[in-house]
């Protein structure tokens, strides 16, 4: 390939978002919806001032998915991972980024975020890797946001 994709991750308004309108070819952010829409609003400015294409950036987002038939078989799995890993409960309870619930319900969460640009999803994952989550996030998720 002639261009090795730069990836910037982080969503400091003053240094990350300028750097990401000068530099990135892709931007991965993670947050609450609103949140997220005001980010996209500080990028649009920096990348105006620097005379770019928003839409030259790829936008991904970072959660951390568990899918299962109900949320409450979600959280169950998270957490069992969670404890398998050692990872304090005040950890997953602080993270907003924690995804947890059926396919309708995580295809409902992530719609919003489509609609302010974001079209990639990186979902951090305990081992082990939960392969029945990737599996229906592809198989079942992606086809109901590709439907709208």
């Amino acid at each position: 390939q002639s261009h090795l994709p730069i990836m910037i991750g982080g969503s400091g308004e003053k240094k990350t978002l300028r750097t990401v309108a000068k530099y990135a070819d892709l931007w991965n952010a993670m947050g609450p919806v609103d949140v997220m829409a005001h980010k996209v609003e500080v990028l649009r400015g920096h990348c105006d001032a620097v005379g770019r294409d928003i839409g030259e950036i790829e936008f991904t987002l970072g959660v951390k998915l568990t899918i299962r038939d109900s949320k409450a078989e979600a959280k169950r799995v998270r957490d069992a991972a969670m404890a398998a890993n050692r990872t304090p409960d005040a950890e997953v309870a602080d993270d907003d980024t924690f995804w947890e619930g059926s396919p309708e319900e995580i295809a409902d969460r992530l719609r919003p975020y489509v609609a302010l640009g974001f079209t990639t999803v990186i979902s951090e994952q305990p081992a082990p890797y939960d392969v029945e989550t990737f599996e229906r996030f592809f198989g079942e998720v992606k086809p109901l946001i590709d439907a709208g």
